[in-house]
């Protein structure tokens, strides 16, 4: 039964952001090709350090050292499984988080094994779109790729029976984010459409996912700040933006000047059940 998920409040989201801040986490970010670029800025203007390091030499000696490691599996080959396999090994054995970006999972075959088998490996965190979880979680999803066709209302008894199944935090994220934990589940909403229209930004956050899950505290909370703070900037940047391709710009500044006055400003909506 779908337990009714309670709005996360900005001023954990607030306190969670300088936390990181004052951590500057260690961010190993195994994720696709297409997205390194906006994904290591990002990052940077929150405060977190990232590095890209790919080869099976080095990956699974860098995530031993990192602060978290993110899995994105978006462009997927041989050799980067292998090398994902090692540093996912290296970091649980040095106790360091991991989360999974299954990109695209359901509608590819291979993408989709891969990831059923790495979800054993205790990921401290899942984040996807709606059809990736239900796809994850054995479900039957609408998607074509990385668009997902389902919300993620829907998406939301799959991802909080995912949660208990693996024992991860799984953010099904959309219009709406819920952050679930087995039935505890709360919800952030806000962001802007023009975060659609950027490559990237749904990866980034999964990257902004492992820098909070690399945090003390409660996980559940760290996860939720993160999706609270991207939600953030994109609004704020949504407001200065004439499209997409001023958008990118000013929500790397929306991120970089984010305080707790922004994170508090107003109440958050919940969707109905």
């Amino acid at each position: 039964m779908t337990t009714r998920p309670s709005a996360f409040p900005g001023e954990k989201a607030a306190d969670a952001l300088n936390q990181l801040r004052q951590a500057s986490p260690l961010v190993h970010c195994m994720t696709n090709d297409v997205v390194q670029s906006i994904t290591a800025n990002v990052l940077l203007a929150l405060g977190a350090s990232p590095a890209m390091v790919i080869d099976s030499r080095e990956a699974a000696q860098f995530s031993a050292i990192s602060s978290a490691l993110l899995v994105n599996v978006g462009t997927l080959t041989d050799s980067r499984a292998q090398s994902m396999l090692a540093a996912i090994h290296a970091a649980n054995n040095a106790g360091k988080p991991w989360v999974l970006d299954p990109v695209a999972v359901g509608a590819l075959s291979w993408r989709s094994e891969f990831c059923q088998e790495i979800i054993r490996l205790r990921p401290a965190a899942i984040r996807g779109n709606a059809s990736e979880i239900m796809a994850l979680s054995g479900l039957a999803a609408s998607g074509r790729g990385v668009d997902s066709a389902d919300t993620s209302l829907a998406a939301l008894p799959a991802a909080q029976s995912l949660a208990l199944q693996i024992g991860a935090i799984v953010a099904v994220t959309g219009e709406i984010d819920y952050i679930c934990y087995g039935e505890n589940t709360c919800a952030v909403s806000g962001g802007d459409a023009l975060m659609t229209k950027v490559v990237g930004t749904g990866c980034a956050l999964s990257a902004v996912v492992a820098a909070f899950v690399s945090l003390p505290g409660d996980r559940l909370s760290n996860v939720a700040a993160a999706c609270r703070v991207m939600s953030c900037a994109g609004e704020i940047a949504s407001q200065e933006a004439k499209g997409p391709g001023s958008f990118q710009p000013a929500f790397l500044d929306a991120l970089y000047s984010l305080d707790a006055k922004r994170l508090t400003a107003k109440n958050f909506r919940v969707g109905e059940l």
